[in-house]
């Protein structure tokens, strides 16, 4: 085990990394984050925030010598890097696991062979795929294989001319072409595990999307006990398949009571935020405990919880001029819990903060929290 007052490395500055830098300190831990924005959430409260690039040799080695083991943010740091820290440090989640993880056709491929449910899809690597293409995977979704989320690197194609010109506007990027499926709707799962293998799932969140990114994450999701228990078991020997070390996504669509494993994500995930306030622990302490080998906690939820985003869109009024959201509408609220990520400057569809409203009822909660959402002009 890991114990404090060691230093922990986060490598990536947003908002997952800030909250995980808080539960390495209420831990006890110091912990240093890499990344390159000199103004980062997360760096503006680490104990060292080294400002560099992901690949930068001389930051690396700082973290190889004065770190006892280092985790991520977010899945689009090199494999090279984490290759490199983990022959000197421990090191989770793996580079195999993250390179499979950040690549959609990797991602795709992982499924597939394991057997996990998955939609129909093709790989993308030139026109001759669009046009080889079964005609079962249209109406679809064109998504590059790197660097896309949040609906960012993505396109609705109804035929298949419609994909060409997709795929010309991604200028040849390698992508995959997946069948657009009606959904009953969408959940996922978070969970942490071990190096002994032992992993320990959060309660199901159902999500809902707008314009491709995370609105609202309603806990317990409203499925039967039979679904619940197929994500999670799912979802447990994806990360065994693995061999993950830390805290895992995985994220479903719901069609006809069928479930098909939409994407994974190697680190904590904006459908976990609600673990924050509504469970025995939190998605961040769990990364924190699985990192440095301590036992993980059991986490239950002790609320029902609805978690709904902020984003920038709420920092401009009709007019288009920036100005604060008026917080004291929420603040309002009982049992409204208000996260903002320290991020200076609003940009619309930039994820600034968060709410969630807790209560002993789900329904309760999620017409507060709605009702709040529609305070916020949110949807609006």
């Amino acid at each position: 085990m890991i114990l404090p007052p060691a230093t922990l490395a986060m490598l990536g500055g947003g908002q997952l990394g800030r909250f995980f830098v808080a539960a390495a300190h209420e831990a006890g831990y110091a912990a240093w984050v890499l990344d390159p924005d000199t103004d980062s959430p997360a760096g503006r409260i680490a104990d060292r925030h080294l400002c560099a690039a992901y690949e930068d040799a001389q930051a690396l080695a700082e973290i190889a010598a004065h770190c006892a083991a280092v985790t991520t943010e977010f899945e689009n740091v090199p494999a090279a890097t984490l290759a490199y820290l983990s022959a000197r440090i421990p090191t989770h989640p793996s580079a195999s696991a993250v390179e499979i993880c950040q690549n959609r056709i990797a991602e795709k491929t992982f499924l597939r062979d394991n057997g996990f449910p998955h939609g129909p899809f093709a790989v993308v690597l030139s026109e001759a795929d669009i046009e080889s293409a079964s005609d079962d995977l249209f109406p679809g979704i064109l998504k590059v294989a790197r660097f896309g989320y949040d609906g960012k690197g993505q396109a609705v194609v109804e035929s298949r001319e419609a994909a060409r010109t997709a795929y010309r506007a991604f200028e040849g990027e390698p992508a995959v072409l997946e069948k657009r499926l009606d959904l009953d709707c969408e959940v996922s799962v978070v969970l942490a595990r071990d190096a002994r293998g032992e992993a320990r799932c959060f309660p199901v969140a159902e999500n809902r999307h707008t314009r491709g990114i995370l609105d609202v994450s309603i806990v317990p999701a409203r499925v039967t006990a039979a679904l619940d228990d197929e994500v999670r078991d799912i979802a447990e020997r994806i990360a065994a398949r693995l061999d993950y070390v830390g805290v895992l996504a995985v994220e479903f669509f719901v069609r006809s009571g069928r479930v098909f494993v939409n994407e994974m994500a190697p680190r904590p995930h904006n459908s976990g935020h609600y673990t924050l306030d509504a469970c025995t622990v939190s998605q961040y302490e769990q990364q924190v405990r699985a990192l440095c080998g301590l036992p993980l906690h059991d986490p239950r939820a002790h609320s029902a919880s609805v978690m709904v985003n902020l984003l920038g869109d709420c920092w401009f009024g009709v007019g288009g001029d920036a100005r604060e959201p008026e917080w004291n509408a929420l603040y309002a609220v009982p049992n409204l819990k208000l996260h903002l990520y320290g991020k200076r400057q609003a940009r619309p569809g930039r994820k600034m903060g968060h709410f969630t409203v807790v209560g002993d009822r789900l329904d309760e909660a999620l017409d507060v929290a709605l009702a709040a959402r529609r305070r916020m002009g949110i949807g609006c």
